[in-house]
């Protein structure tokens, strides 16, 4: 198999983020706040020159943290057909990668509570209580420090 981790435009994150996180809503509910900014980043997981997964990194701090400089993990999604395989693993290594180059002190995102278990095994923590994203579902605030490895 033959994979490449790259650095992707916004809107080439749709058809995986569609089909993994919006599901049966519109195209237009795939589009974040903030995806075209010059701060954000978008990576895209290639396995034999198809896009497979996505994750997007946001330079924006939360207010659970202390002021410094962060990244919000957002639209991580790898497809169905593809789960379980070490890809998304791979694009989570890639996102800490990168807020190390940037000099981030931490990495902080609402995860879906079913996905709260596979951040834990990769070192995240949660903070708080369950909480409802409106038409998304359940989630919990998770954040890791940025360190060296």
């Amino acid at each position: 198999m033959n994979y490449s981790i790259q650095k992707i435009a916004p809107f080439d994150t749709y058809p995986v983020r569609h089909l993994v996180l919006r599901f049966g809503k519109p195209i237009e509910t795939c589009h974040f706040n903030g995806d075209d900014l010059p701060t954000t980043h978008h990576f895209g997981y290639y396995l034999n020159g198809t896009l497979v997964g996505v994750i997007s990194l946001f330079e924006i701090g939360n207010d659970h943290f202390s002021k410094q400089k962060s990244y919000q993990i957002r639209g991580m999604a790898v497809l169905s057909s593809h789960q379980k395989q070490g890809i998304g693993e791979a694009l989570v290594q890639k996102a800490e990668d990168f807020c190390l180059s940037q000099n981030a002190a931490l990495i902080w995102f609402n995860a879906r509570t079913s996905a709260v278990g596979f951040y834990e095994k990769m070192g995240y923590v949660t903070i708080g209580s369950e909480f409802e994203i409106t038409d998304v579902g359940p989630h919990f605030l998770m954040y890791k420090a940025v360190t060296k490895k």
